[in-house]
C-alpha cells in the first residue's frame, strides 16, 4: 500500500552559522508544513532544492498560528506561480 502524499511548495529557506540550511515546504493553502535541516555542503552535492516536493501526509505538521498560516499560503502561491515543481530554486 503506498503512502498518500501532498505537493508542497518551498516557502522558507534559512541559513545558520553552523552551515545548516532549514527548508520549509507548505501545502498550497498554508495550513500544514514540513521542515527539514540539511548541511549546505550536502545540498550542493545532492540534487538541490526544488520549488515543490511530494511530502507524505504523515510527515506534515499543522501550522501553529494564523499569521504563519497566511504567510505560508501567500509564499506557496507565489512559488507555484513562478516555478514548475521540479525547478531548482
Amino acid at each position: 500500500m503506498s503512502e498518500s502524499t501532498v505537493r508542497c511548495w518551498l516557502v522558507e529557506r534559512e541559513f545558520d552559522a553552523r552551515n545548516v540550511v532549514t527548508l520549509v515546504y507548505a501545502t498550497p493553502d498554508g495550513s500544514r508544513y514540513h521542515q527539514r535541516e540539511q548541511s549546505a555542503n550536502t545540498l550542493r552535492a545532492g540534487p538541490g532544492v526544488t520549488a515543490a516536493r511530494e511530502i507524505p501526509e504523515a510527515d506534515l505538521e499543522p501550522v501553529p498560528d494564523e499569521e504563519t498560516h497566511g504567510r505560508y499560503a501567500t509564499e506557496a502561491e507565489r512559488t507555484a506561480d513562478q516555478y514548475d515543481p521540479d525547478d531548482p530554486i
